[in-house]
């Protein structure tokens, strides 16, 4: 029995006197690992104040600026590792992640996938910050594009964010790419109003709303004969933000209706012309068509004989 307590004695003291052994080192990694956030943040900052001297493009310089971020974060976790594990060193690091790859790939495959789409993304810049896009059912604006996730701010002021993968092998619609956008807008007017100065009054009163551009010019076509109307599509362009392209929606519309009561213009309400079938009238109809056959038949019968 004492055998075996000195034994359990000895182990505790082996222990402790390890855990006193690496004591310092755990210290000496932790310290390492604090001035590690510190570096990263003061890296980032001076790449981003570097950066914006001489790279004009804000998704290259936020994907400069993340990577400094996780290069610094590295180099300081290898770091701290040898510090906390003396006897391990960096090349068993090394070779310890090489045969951990696979493993470590099947396991954060969709976060590889995520971050080679976003340094995809930052360095094709199919859009950029602050641009409004569409992305399968999401509308808004571009906030920020991550090594992970693309940020958008949607028009009711909520935050959507989607991952870089789904983003990156997804069709993208970038409303504001363009310096111009163009609207149409449908009208119809009464068959019997004369088309060329309906056109002409419908252009002048475009033309002179707040927001519509000069260049290029706006153009009414007639598109078609509709059943109570004939159709005619108004086409103006306009500064591509969604809040400019909505507000001067509504002031066309507004002015249009307007030229349209003061110049006589007529805009037909659809006319549905409705049959009701009555079904006794029509079989007493029948009866009375059969019956006057019948007398026909006989006075032609009397008249042969």
């Amino acid at each position: 029995m004492s055998a075996l307590v000195q034994e359990v004695r000895s182990s505790l003291l082996n222990l402790i006197g390890q855990a006193v052994e690496a004591f310092p080192g755990l210290v000496l990694a932790l310290i390492v690992l604090l001035l590690t956030r510190y570096a990263a943040n003061v890296l980032q900052n001076l790449t981003a104040a570097t950066m914006g001297r001489m790279v004009r493009s804000p998704s290259l310089r936020s994907l400069l600026m993340q990577m400094s971020y996780v290069a610094t974060w590295v180099v300081g976790v290898v770091v701290a590792s040898v510090m906390a594990f003396p006897d391990l060193g960096v090349g068993d690091i090394i070779g310890l992640l090489g045969l951990s790859s696979v493993a470590i790939g099947f396991a954060f495959q969709d976060i590889f996938k995520n971050f080679l789409a976003g340094v995809l993304l930052l360095l094709n810049e199919p859009f950029r910050l602050n641009d409004q896009i569409i992305v399968n059912d999401f509308e808004g604006t571009v906030e920020e594009i991550t090594i992970r996730s693309t940020q958008i701010r949607t028009y009711q002021g909520e935050r959507v964010v989607i991952p870089n993968s789904i983003v990156f092998t997804s069709p993208i619609q970038v409303l504001t790419a363009m310096p111009h956008r163009r609207t149409d807008l449908a009208i119809g007017v009464d068959y019997n109003t004369p088309l060329p100065q309906t056109i002409q009054t419908l252009l002048q009163t475009v033309n002179q709303i707040d927001g519509v551009l000069v260049k290029p010019a706006a153009e009414v076509d007639i598109v078609g004969f509709g059943e109570s109307s004939i159709d005619l599509m108004v086409r103006y362009w306009t500064l591509p933000p969604k809040a400019t392209v909505r507000r001067t929606q509504t002031n066309v519309m507004i002015a249009l209706k307007a030229a349209c009561d003061r110049d006589g213009i007529s805009i037909p309400y659809p006319i549905r012309t409705v049959y009701f079938y009555d079904q006794q009238q029509s079989k007493a109809a029948s009866v009375d068509g059969l019956s006057n056959s019948a007398i026909e038949a006989k006075r032609s019968d009397a008249r042969r004989s």
